[in-house]
């Protein structure tokens, strides 16, 4: 490591991820403080007292993302970082919570090391990335992509309101449209975040430099045959909606291979048959098809390609079809900026890293629409993540803390 390097304090990030992992944990070990839940609420108060007891500057702002600040000077452009500390309900302890908290640190090591810089850095913790509400909520209001009908509509899925989800604790949902920060108010964003896949754990490499976040489409499909006896209906005579569905499924690495690329992703992960009789033949199959990649030009390309088959099955089957486009999100490339000075970090600590894509949407995709931003990944043990399995190792946690921390320091020097 070069002598110039900074070190975050291990013990004291450790304590910190365990006392958070302790929030919102219950008997099946999973962590639950989905957005603005009691658990939510706790953890944003420890969070609070963690920022202040470091001298560091506290704020919120009206979409309830919790600022720590360094050097902080109204207008001039800052250096974030940060992430989300809410969760999906039964999480694991680090998707997240882990960028806050490795961001926190790093505030406060420039503070204690009373380093020299020239931008105020930011901690930030985003609320409700993991969509409870539908959404990338915090960092949308953020990024100023949050419009009075998306507040008044946006609901979980038990009905909850988001508007009733934060009058619950003290919360006017309508300030979220005044968190927008002007573009050249940010100089630069960085994102750490465990990988939530296995490439870095089979490589055993302790830190991914992400090159682009992928981007997706997402539908809900729906094929509409006939129901019909399934003792007496001929096979001949059937307009089965299953077997639609099933010839499309089995052509998707077809189609992957000759419209996508290397990135290229499809998932079918939902299923409904209707009406769901053992001895009825399904008049209607619903399912949801989500795919990924990190160009865009290839993602529009398998959209065409996934329309055709599916026109061309339910010509073939006398079926109907339609598809609803339930989210649609484009790929972001990680700016030059931000890659080279995690480069520039990797280098001079010494730390084994290699190029990566992010196959998951995080809040860095849609700060990237404001400004230039970047991402440092972590192993995932066995690739898990979302569950109580997951798990990254210690070691890589802290080579992937003093990566941020540096990057910081050289974005902000």
């Amino acid at each position: 490591m070069s002598a110039a390097e900074l070190s975050i304090n291990p013990e004291r990030l450790r304590a910190d991820v365990d006392k958070l992992a302790s929030i919102g944990r219950r008997e099946d070990q999973g962590i639950y403080r989905m957005a603005f839940s009691a658990g939510d609420m706790e953890a944003r108060d420890w969070l609070r007292q963690r920022i202040e007891a470091a001298g560091l500057s506290f704020h919120q702002d009206g979409a309830a993302n919790i600022h720590a600040r360094l050097g902080w000077q109204e207008g001039a452009p800052s250096v974030i970082s940060g992430s989300h500390i809410d969760t999906v309900p039964g999480a694991g302890h680090l998707d997240g919570a882990l960028g806050v908290l490795c961001a926190l640190e790093a505030l406060r090591v420039l503070k204690e090391a009373d380093t020299p810089l020239k931008r105020p850095v930011e901690a930030i913790a985003f609320s409700d990335e993991e969509g409870r509400f539908g959404g990338l909520f915090g960092s949308q209001a953020f990024a100023g992509q949050v419009t009075p009908e998306y507040l008044y509509n946006a609901r979980d899925l038990e009905g909850v309101t988001l508007v009733d989800a934060m009058a619950g604790h003290g919360l006017d949902a309508r300030e979220a449209l005044h968190a927008q920060r002007p573009p050249d108010s940010i100089h630069a964003y960085v994102e750490l975040h465990i990988e939530q896949g296995p490439v870095l754990d089979r490589q055993g490499v302790s830190v991914g430099i992400v090159d682009a976040i992928t981007g997706l489409f997402k539908w809900q499909v729906t094929l509409t045959g006939a129901s019909n006896h399934a003792g007496t209906t001929p096979m001949r005579l059937r307009t089965d909606a299953f077997q639609g569905l099933t010839e499309f499924a089995s052509q998707v690495d077809r189609i992957l291979e000759e419209h996508g690329g290397p990135a290229s992703v499809a998932t079918i992960g939902r299923v409904e048959l209707l009406p769901g009789a053992a001895n009825v033949v399904p008049g209607g199959a619903i399912f949801s098809l989500d795919v990924r990649d990190t160009d865009a030009n290839i993602l529009e390309r398998l959209a065409e390609a996934f329309q055709r088959a599916l026109a061309a099955i339910a010509r073939r089957r006398g079926l109907m079809f339609e598809f609803e486009i339930l989210s649609e999100i484009a790929p972001v490339p990680c700016a030059y900026t931000v890659r080279h000075a995690v480069e520039q970090s990797v280098e001079a600590l010494g730390i084994e890293a290699t190029h990566i894509n992010s196959g998951a949407a995080h809040d860095a995709q849609v700060i990237a629409s404001i400004a230039p931003a970047g991402m440092v990944f972590v192993p995932s043990k066995e690739g898990r993540s979302h569950s109580a399995a997951e798990w990254t190792a210690w070691r890589d946690i802290e080579a992937g803390a003093n990566v941020l921390l540096n990057t910081l320091k050289r974005l902000a020097s």
